[in-house]
């Protein structure tokens, strides 16, 4: 018998590869513009962008980003942007303070920081709030209540040693000055206790050298720093360090 020619095969198709990378060339394309879109559209909306990417890759609950065409700042611009704010809202708001050179504002990478010289607050070698400056600390805790930023209040010295009963040291002084000061801001004004730390840094970090008389009245000061960083990270709520 003479046997049954087979047919021919037909090779595989040498081209499925293509299909594969014209698959993944579009999941590409739909994520850069999704990434595009991330950086045009409202903040409120990131969490339904973040559902989609969730049901693009395995979700089970679909979800429809309506983005409205609201363009929104980058992280770094919108800090910038309310530092100067804030900065601003505190020029405003302690003028006449400022004027007299009892306090000055500084921004740095931290944030937004509120210099209140001894002369001020406190008698020497004392930290009890003296009176008459009482109003001029309820005029920058009614600015303070309005931000949600978390606060430090720094105590800091001149590098001149003090050695009382009460105050055995520089470090002793500056807590104790940063503590009350903080203190006050949370009994009278009502400053959520849990956004306020208190540091003492003694004459550790001096904003300039302690050379002379008018350079160590500079040094011997309350900070009150409004953090604005990307992190916003908090400090523990009592502390000293340099």
């Amino acid at each position: 018998m003479k046997k049954r020619s087979r047919k021919h095969e037909e090779p595989d198709n040498q081209d499925r590869w293509l299909l594969t990378y014209a698959d993944l060339i579009t999941l590409l394309l739909g994520l850069f513009v999704i990434l595009y879109a991330m950086s045009k559209i409202d903040g409120g909306k990131y969490e339904a962008i973040v559902a989609a990417f969730g049901d693009v890759f395995g979700g089970s609950h679909p979800a429809v980003v309506n983005a409205a065409p609201q363009a929104i700042d980058l992280p770094v611009a919108t800090l910038v942007r309310e530092r100067k704010q804030i900065e601003e809202m505190l020029a405003m708001g302690l003028k006449k303070a400022i004027a007299s050179g009892m306090i000055s504002v500084s921004q740095n990478e931290r944030g937004i920081t509120v210099h209140i010289m001894e002369e001020l607050l406190f008698a020497s070698g004392s930290a009890v709030l003296k009176q008459n400056s009482l109003s001029t600390m309820d005029t920058l805790a009614s600015l303070l209540k309005t931000l949600p930023n978390d606060i430090r209040v720094e105590g800091h010295t001149d590098n001149v040693p003090i050695s009382t009963a009460q105050f055995p040291s520089n470090w002793h002084l500056s807590v104790a000055r940063a503590v009350n000061t903080g203190f006050y801001l949370i009994e009278k004004h009502q400053l959520n206790a849990e956004k306020v730390t208190v540091v003492g840094f003694s004459e550790y970090q001096p904003l300039v050298p302690n050379t002379t008389a008018e350079n160590r009245a500079r040094n011997r000061r309350v900070d009150i720093v409004i953090v604005t960083n990307l992190a916003q990270q908090s400090q523990p709520e009592t502390q000293s360090g340099h």
